[in-house]
């Protein structure tokens, strides 16, 4: 009975080993990004505010433009070779593929670029209702993640 015990918290121990090792950090290339607000632009009544998001002085900065619609506030991430939104609402925070309707990149170049399985991952990355610091700050961090290999090099 003793050995059993034993035998049981030894494999649920290496378990759990397993599952933390295993997890990942939001952002796979790196922690380091500046995130700046852009003031005196006006884009339109529906963008309320503007950031720009380097990762890397040799690369051009995404965009990120917050719109509200109806309960939720869109965050509209633009690069010149992909763009993509990220929504918060009461049922959450996430990302979602950009309605053709707000569409400026052609949509067989950010098919290219963003990585569908991380497109689905990202879906919910919280349940809660963000504030627009803490979304950017999430949007910065996931927004790596959410390339494909061989397209990092657009923010990096």
């Amino acid at each position: 009975m003793k050995n059993t015990m034993i035998t049981i918290l030894a494999v649920a121990t290496l378990l759990s080993a397993n599952l933390v090792s295993n997890a990942r950090t939001p952002n796979s290339g790196t922690d380091e990004f500046e995130i700046t607000p852009v003031g005196n632009l006006y884009l339109g009544k529906n963008i309320t505010k503007v950031w720009t998001v380097n990762y890397s002085e040799n690369e051009n900065p995404v965009t990120i433009t917050l719109q509200k619609n109806k309960n939720e506030k869109e965050f509209v991430v633009r690069s010149e070779f992909f763009e993509v939104m990220y929504v918060s609402s009461d049922a959450g925070f996430g990302v979602k593929q950009i309605r053709s309707s707000q569409r400026e990149v052609p949509a067989a170049i950010t098919t290219s670029v963003l990585n569908k399985q991380q497109m689905e991952n990202q879906r919910m990355i919280t349940p809660n209702k963000v504030t627009d610091e803490y979304a950017m700050e999430l949007i910065a961090s996931y927004l790596p993640d959410l390339l494909n290999d061989n397209y990092k090099h657009l923010i990096y």
